[in-house]
């Protein structure tokens, strides 16, 4: 081996002493410093003081420890300095308080429904149909001027026209001083609606008077008719809290007052608190009026019969109604004041049976009204009314429910007192 192969050997070697005195420690003296020097002599090593090493290995230590490596304090600290979970009972929903104002009942205003025209010879009435101005339209046979009928009817004004000479249609002729008097009695006599024991308006009769003097100036006069109040109260069930109540006009609270005129809607609302329970979501089933507190009497008229179909609308053409739903515990609607015809007294009571069923259940139960020929559900299932005109039984889905997704209770309103105001 020649000189170069040594030299080559000597230069590799050099190197690696080079790098390996590189990366020792600070405290750890090179190969060139530790000529000559005892391993006890600490400062001849350049060695650290024993707190200098003990911080040192503490900063090796995290430097170089994993995550998972870190002391189980670390972690004990952690979870120590979480919120502490607190669980109470929950709390009834609390109600709404509510104005501390009188309340006034607005008073009958007198309908403008009937004009007259007295002639030389004869007399001329007009009638209008809404004769109580309530959007109830009053039948041709039931109205008579004296004991005569209807001469004719302007069903595009909806108006009907007696036409009589002044000794007709029982008229009473008086003088008095200077005139003659001649007076007619407008007869308006409502009977029960068709297919119900129920009534819309009240009766009225109305003095028609012609003055003449002996100068024939002529003067007409007619009494203007008015209607009837109506009164109610509520009830609510003792298990799930179902409620059946009166309530004002903007359906914020309960109604105040009991009174109400024939011709004018009811605001009935069925509701159940839901408390601590699952979402709820109700319906009536049913409701009767009667003239008795009881559900079994007679008379007896149906105003929600099928599940839930609002027939009242139907069978006597009113304006009664669901309103669209709003919350699922809460069902609203309006009744039109009515009353029980064949002298049955002031007094009718209404019962109701509501449904309770869980938000989710399919079940047979609805919402239905009748409107310009057809029936509607507040829910948007129009297809659930198909049957109002039949008879819905109950289907297989409703069946498969079970006693923990529906609950029901029987509701009361009355007793629900009619007054005349004229």
């Amino acid at each position: 081996m020649g000189a170069g192969y040594w030299l080559s050997v000597t230069l590799v070697l050099y190197n690696i002493i080079i790098q390996t005195d590189a990366k020792r420690p600070p405290w750890f003296p090179r190969t060139s410093d530790r000529n000559g020097l005892g391993l006890s002599d600490r400062s001849a090593f350049n060695l650290p003081e024993k707190d200098d090493v003990v911080e040192f290995h503490a900063e090796s230590l995290q430097k170089w420890q994993s995550p998972a490596q870190q002391p189980v304090q670390s972690k004990q600290k952690l979870q120590g300095s979480t919120k502490q979970m607190v669980w109470r009972f929950p709390t009834m929903p609390a109600k709404p308080a509510e104005p501390n104002v009188p309340f006034v009942p607005k008073k009958a205003e007198p309908a403008d429904s009937v004009a007259v025209r007295c002639g030389e010879a004869d007399v001329q009435v007009e009638v209008k149909r809404d004769f109580f101005r309530t959007g109830q339209l009053i039948q041709p046979k039931h109205v008579s001027l004296g004991d005569c009928p209807v001469t004719r009817e302007d069903s595009y004004d909806q108006v009907l026209i007696f036409e009589s000479e002044l000794h007709r249609c029982a008229s009473r002729m008086e003088m008095t001083g200077d005139e003659l008097v001649y007076t007619f009695s407008l007869v308006y006599q409502p009977k029960a609606v068709d297919g119900s024991p129920i009534l819309r308006t009240s009766g009225a009769t109305l003095d028609i008077v012609c003055r003449y003097s002996r100068v024939h100036n002529v003067s007409s006069d007619g009494l203007k008719p008015t209607w009837v109040p109506f009164v109610a109260t509520k009830t609510a069930d003792e298990v799930l809290v179902f409620n059946l109540r009166l309530m004002t006009d903007d359906w914020k609270f309960e109604r105040a007052s009991n009174i109400y005129y024939l011709g004018n809607m009811l605001h009935i609302e069925a509701s159940v608190v839901q408390s601590n329970h699952m979402l709820l979501r109700v319906f009536v089933h049913s409701c009767v009026a009667t003239a008795v507190p009881n559900v079994n009497s007679s008379p007896r008229y149906s105003l929600i019969e099928n599940h839930g179909c609002l027939v009242d609308a139907k069978l006597t053409g009113s304006r009664s109604k669901f309103l669209p739903r709003a919350e699922d515990n809460r069902l609203k609607f309006e009744l039109e004041a009515f009353r029980f015809a064949q002298g049955h007294g002031q007094s009718i009571y209404i019962t109701c049976q509501l449904v309770a069923t869980t938000a989710l259940a399919k079940t047979d139960h609805k919402a239905c009204s009748y409107s310009v020929d057809r029936w509607t559900s507040v829910d948007g299932n129009d297809e659930a009314c198909f049957c109002c005109d039949t008879n819905c039984g109950i289907s297989r889905k409703a069946r498969d429910v079970s006693r923990d997704e529906q609950w029901e209770s029987e509701a009361f309103l009355g007793p629900i007192v009619i007054k005349d105001a004229y």
